[in-house]
């Protein structure tokens, strides 16, 4: 295979897409698109653009949920995408980017209460994270952060987990993924990690 040497502007090479919600200063909610998310155990960590309103909040107010958006939903998510909860933008925003203080309303999505943190889950997501950001540091760049955070609490859509069991169901969880900003959602499966603990559905014969 031959390669070429390419300078990308930016490396989203098929990231699932989150939606960060945190608590603002005057006790409402910043809801924000993400595309820079990844677990370790019980570690999330996110990228954060350092000078956005999520940052703020989390370096003063370490509670969070992280919702993840199925493949249908990217429409509300686009629709956030030149919107910031900072007032006023910050410099170094592209243009465009506008003031908003009620992204739920600008994407049409809707709140819904969280069970051990202040900031509420995104209504209609198939997979929420109720969590805490135990470290913020800046990335090697200084042009973002990186927040560690600590689940505390997982909420899955009942059609997405093994029946009886704690496993999500990786063949009906699909998540909405940022490639190259462009949206796509999963293809079929192709095979399974010998470190899989769900039910091989193909020696079952499902």
């Amino acid at each position: 295979m031959e390669h070429l040497t390419v300078e990308p502007r930016i490396l989203y090479f098929g990231t699932p897409v989150a939606l960060l919600t945190t608590e603002n200063a005057d006790g409402s909610t910043n809801l924000a698109p993400i595309s820079s998310a990844w677990a370790l155990g019980r570690t999330v960590v996110l990228g954060l653009g350092r000078t956005g309103q999520s940052a703020a909040n989390l370096a003063e107010r370490p509670e969070l949920v992280v919702s993840l958006p199925s493949p249908d939903m990217w429409r509300a998510v686009e629709d956030m995408a030149m919107l910031t909860g900072r007032d006023p933008v910050p410099e170094g925003h592209p243009p465009g980017f506008r003031h908003e203080p009620d992204k739920f309303a600008a994407s049409g999505l809707s709140p819904e209460p969280s069970a051990d943190v202040r900031p509420p889950r995104v209504a209609g997501c198939p997979l929420q994270l109720e969590a805490r950001a135990v470290r913020i540091h800046p990335d090697a760049s200084g042009m973002f952060a990186i927040v560690e955070t600590a689940v505390a609490r997982v909420h899955a859509a009942p059609h997405i987990v093994v029946p009886g069991t704690q496993h999500i169901d990786p063949s009906a969880w699909s998540p909405l993924v940022y490639n190259f900003r462009h949206y796509f959602g999963l293809g079929p499966e192709l095979g399974r990690s010998r470190r899989s603990e769900t039910p091989d559905r193909a020696a079952a014969g499902v």
